[in-house]
């Protein structure tokens, strides 16, 4: 689908695995052919529509012609992918759910059959677990993750939220206890000793809701990264060699931002095309690109010193003013195999990219919105933007002020 607020326009597009149609970078090459000295490509986050992304892009880049410098002639690119969108509801849309994860559907429409009725017997919860797993491509041989979920084992092999490995009804209660703020009965208490009654029935498949949730977050969480490694890497690689001149600006949205991040595992040794990364409240860890993390100083994150493949700067946007990372990303990444409480946000462990900005990498530089734009960036490395002053909530991310930041992290603005 044609953009049309910004002229050269093109569309790249993969499927969950990271494979597209054949001559995308030919085609994002001939922008080089039409003169243009720098090319910014940007993925969105959580959507499900190639509609909705495009229309993302159209006002994502509507304000770039107005901030690229004179010398500067910018080409664009979106990236779809196919995302599902993390809404606050307590449910999927259903029919998106199974557009999503195709070969599913039979398990979709089973897990809808029991949250709609309910069924107070324990069996139903347990298959209702057992679906998430199938729904998640969870096998019986998969290892939990824990604090250290975004190590370097990469998307491929990543490690199962240790929600979908865990007792049913204590996960599930700790899920109904966490969307109660922490109200009601713990999941270890006296009531959970009981035969179940209406009341922990309603509040289990309240958790059992969560807990769906949360799986397709995972599920979305798990494809960005291949898509990155397996699909954008690559042809970044086969940029730089067709058109090496052409400078390439990644910029990302959410689960977005984790894709164009791990498009630097898959992008090829000494490939120099990427001359900036910025990533839009991004929903991976803060620890990802750390060297050590500091609770477990043996391994490092999934994307250790990978922002040195970047030709600049790989920046970090970040507002405390966004709840989806602020509360649902810490409750999707917190629940460990050590029965760690999933309420509150008090353990800096789990808190996403997009929340507070890159942590553990010395020498990261640390700056205001304000700053970054009046005093410039750093020519490479890491550096953290606070952004909350324009990113009000987790999708607030259309302002010319990023725009401008994006245009400072490439040098053509």
């Amino acid at each position: 689908m044609t953009v049309t607020s910004v002229d050269p326009y093109r569309e790249i597009v993969f499927d969950k695995d990271g494979d597209g149609p054949r001559g995308q970078a030919a085609t994002l090459a001939g922008l080089a052919r039409r003169g243009c000295t720098d090319l910014v490509l940007f993925s969105h986050g959580w959507n499900n529509s190639p509609s909705v992304a495009s229309g993302l892009f159209s006002r994502f880049f509507a304000p770039f012609p107005r901030v690229a410098a004179p010398g500067a002639r910018l080409g664009y690119a979106g990236l779809v992918w196919p995302s599902m969108m993390f809404s606050d509801e307590p449910v999927p849309d259903y029919a998106a759910l199974a557009a999503t994860v195709p070969g599913r559907t039979a398990v979709v429409a089973r897990l809808a059959e029991l949250i709609e009725r309910e069924p107070a017997e324990e069996v139903a919860f347990a298959e209702f677990a057992a679906l998430l797993r199938h729904l998640a491509g969870i096998g019986p041989d998969v290892p939990a993750e824990g604090p250290a979920a975004d190590h370097a084992r990469g998307p491929a092999v990543a490690a199962a939220p240790a929600f979908l490995l865990g007792d049913p009804l204590t996960v599930f209660g700790m899920f109904a206890d966490a969307a109660d703020g922490g109200a009601g009965v713990p999941p270890g208490g006296p009531e959970a000793e009981s035969l179940l009654g209406g009341d922990r029935v309603r509040r289990l498949w309240k958790g059992a809701k969560e807990a769906l949730r949360q799986a397709t977050y995972y599920t979305m969480k798990r494809r960005a990264g291949v898509v990155g490694e397996r699909g954008l890497g690559p042809l970044l690689g086969e940029l730089a060699r067709t058109a090496p001149a052409l400078r390439v600006h990644l910029v990302g949205h959410s689960f977005g931002a984790r894709l164009v991040a791990h498009a630097l595992r898959g992008l090829p040794a000494g490939a120099r095309t990427v001359k900036s990364v910025t990533l839009l409240q991004g929903a991976f860890s803060h620890y990802a690109f750390a060297a050590r993390l500091p609770h477990e100083p043996g391994r490092g994150g999934a994307l250790r010193d990978l922002q040195r493949r970047v030709d600049g700067p790989l920046v970090a946007c970040h507002s405390h003013r966004d709840t989806a990372l602020g509360v649902f990303y810490p409750l999707a990444s917190r629940l460990a195999r050590d029965d760690e409480s999933v309420l509150g946000r008090e353990d800096p462990r789990w808190w996403a990219i997009g929340y507070d900005g890159v942590q553990a990498v010395p020498g990261t530089a640390v700056l205001t919105l304000g700053a970054a734009l009046r005093e410039g960036l750093p020519a490479s490395g890491c550096a953290s933007v606070d952004a909350a002053r324009v990113v009000s909530e987790h999708s607030d991310i259309c302002h010319e002020e990023l725009a401008r930041l994006v245009a400072r992290a490439g040098r053509f603005g």
